[in-house]
């Protein structure tokens, strides 16, 4: 079962949504393997510092972030990864990198790789390391309220 918050905010907003097992994974890539999604559909979210706040990076899970890139778009002094301590106690109910990709849920700001806004759905961790939800692109973006920008890398 997906996080409750996650999951009361989606059918709160009437949202269309699949959530799917799967066999544990970590990374990205992983999940992707494991839950038998393309990885320029699932989405990978990471934690990031923008001067000083923390901040969501949603991209492709087949991407790397930028955050060079990312400071640039966003017009930013500093922008850098954050360490796991930096944010272990911001999502309660998940598992450490399980975090689904609603910032807003947690008061931090979404960014959203332009990439990923040529797909019409994605997918991405439920709060653990063995769910996934798949949703409509369209939704993700009015409910997340994610900043689209490009801040993403091939590997």
């Amino acid at each position: 079962m997906p996080a409750r918050a996650l999951a009361d905010f989606l059918d709160n907003n009437g949202v269309n949504y699949h959530c799917y097992n799967h066999a544990p994974a970590v990374t990205a890539s992983e999940v992707a393997q494991s839950a038998h999604i393309p990885g320029r559909h699932m989405a990978k979210t990471v934690i990031v510092d923008v001067d000083g706040k923390l901040a969501m990076a949603v991209l492709p899970a087949n991407q790397y972030l930028d955050p060079e890139k990312l400071r640039q778009a966003l017009r930013a002094n500093r922008v850098e990864l954050a360490s796991e301590d930096d944010f272990k106690d911001c999502f309660p109910l998940c598992e450490p990198g399980g975090e689904p990709p609603f910032g807003n849920l947690y008061n931090m700001n979404v960014y959203v790789d332009d990439t990923l806004l040529s797909e019409d759905w994605l997918a991405f961790n439920a709060g653990t390391h063995t769910e996934v939800i798949k949703m409509g692109m369209g939704d993700f973006l009015r409910l997340s309220q994610a900043q689209a920008c490009a801040f993403a890398m091939l590997h």
